[in-house]
């Protein structure tokens, strides 16, 4: 069986509320990272208040815990992306593009009816580790 190991950084949010769950895990040659929101780090409300200054700060988030597990952006494989609302998308997406890199990941996009924080976007990641 593969072992696992926690990623932790401090230049990214702590598991919102003290819930239990890791920042990431770095397992089988892949780095799983936990949905991240616009939080940064020690703060309990979203940075910015539309969607895509919310989602430059969860690729901010995405950037530091990925390269703490010794990973990047450019070795993302699959996203996982929630929105508040879909008429978000467009605006999301326009950041998304910058940061997906030249091969974007595979990537899913549901609307929730909710996100922790208020935020309005959460993505989560699978990269290469």
């Amino acid at each position: 069986m593969a072992e696992k190991e926690a990623v932790r950084t401090e230049e990214a949010p702590a598991p919102f509320q003290g819930a239990p769950y890791s920042q990431a895990i770095r397992a089988g040659g892949l780095v799983f990272v936990s949905g991240q929101v616009a939080l940064t780090p020690g703060a309990g409300e979203p940075a910015g208040t539309d969607v895509g200054e919310q989602t430059e700060q969860v690729f901010a988030n995405l950037r530091a815990i990925l390269e703490a597990a010794g990973s990047s952006l450019d070795r993302v494989v699959k996203t996982t992306v929630y929105l508040r609302s879909l008429d978000d998308f467009p605006a999301m997406n326009d950041v998304y593009r910058r940061h997906a890199g030249e091969v974007p990941p595979a990537r899913a996009t549901v609307e929730v009816s909710a996100l922790p924080a208020g935020a309005l976007v959460e993505i989560d990641a699978i990269a290469l580790a």
